[in-house]
């Protein structure tokens, strides 16, 4: 007999049993060994290579009232998590208290409160909004990894990449947001990291070197610091100390491109014919949490331009 093939929409994701039926699946082909069951009304490929996009779309579609939520929600928005998240393979749902438990093999479930703009539908998938996850994600993120998302929502975006102007957010919204949710655990973890977001991070590393310099006890720097102020063509510095005339840039794997380098080194010069001293960091010092990065802010702040070797952290003329 000719093996009957799973239709080619039931054979490349998750699918549910609805759906199986209406492509004219029936209840016997379901129970062949290439096709398992991972769920009540939820089926998979055997041979499905994770996807989780397709994992969370059939989800949603099995789960009426609940919504795709935290680290799920958070890959699936592309949102910044530490790399022991970054490629997780967990599926969270929340559901309203009104409904019952999640009881899903596999599945993390949630029953919280939520408000109907906390949660949107993307693309066919029903989430929660970048900023809700944010503040579900308090609850496990340590405080530098909460800061890191939250600096990326009430950044300011560039419309000629990212083809949008406004921010996900700003720091009055999320204060409104986690004033709605007195009792949520992590609102403690997610009240400190507010205060400690700041606009003008646009990387990751950015926020987090900027929060090794304020750990050390020195001076906040300023952030995306013009050269010449009020110039909107003016080079700019990632960190600095205008009044000190120190300017700190941190340039990762994109800048490795020829034409980026030559444009960060006329950058740097302007910077400093201008006499400022430039200091620049890259991913080695990243994977030292920047503790010299920070000793080097430390000293350039307490003894003015000091003459370093090559890739000392100084820009080099």
């Amino acid at each position: 007999m000719r093996k009957q093939l799973l239709p080619t929409s039931l054979a490349e994701a998750p699918f549910t049993f609805s759906s199986a039926r209406a492509s004219g699946v029936t209840v016997n082909r379901l129970r062949r060994k290439d096709t398992i069951n991972v769920g009540r009304g939820l089926y998979r490929p055997a041979d499905w290579d994770f996807d989780v996009e397709g994992a969370a779309r059939a989800l949603s579609q099995v789960s009426p009232g609940a919504w795709i939520s935290h680290v799920t929600a958070a890959r699936l928005r592309c949102q910044v998590l530490p790399p022991w998240l970054a490629d997780s393979t967990e599926l969270h749902l929340s559901k309203p208290r009104s409904l019952p438990s999640v009881r899903r093999k596999g599945i993390f479930g949630h029953t919280v409160t939520a408000f109907d703009d906390e949660i949107e539908l993307v693309d066919g998938i029903r989430l929660s909004t970048r900023s809700r996850t944010w503040l579900d994600l308090a609850r496990i993120l340590p405080l530098n990894d909460l800061v890191c998302m939250g600096d990326q929502l009430i950044r300011i975006p560039r419309m000629d990449f990212e083809g949008r102007f406004q921010p996900y957010d700003t720091v009055p919204g999320l204060r409104t947001l986690v004033g709605r949710h007195s009792n949520l655990q992590g609102i403690v973890r997610a009240r400190e990291a507010l205060d400690l977001m700041r606009v003008g991070s646009d990387s990751v590393p950015e926020s987090l070197l900027r929060l090794a310099i304020t750990d050390a006890g020195l001076p906040e720097p300023e952030l995306q610091v013009p050269l010449r102020a009020r110039d909107a063509r003016s080079p700019s510095a990632d960190l600095g100390y205008r009044h000190r005339r120190r300017a700190i840039q941190y340039d990762g794997g994109h800048h490795l491109s020829e034409a980026r380098n030559l444009s960060d080194r006329r950058r740097d010069k302007a910077f400093e014919s201008a006499g400022w001293a430039v200091l620049v960091f890259d991913k080695e010092d990243l994977a030292d949490d920047f503790q010299g990065a920070v000793k080097l802010v430390k000293r350039a702040l307490r003894n003015g331009w000091l003459d370093h070797p090559q890739g000392s952290g100084f820009a080099n003329g």
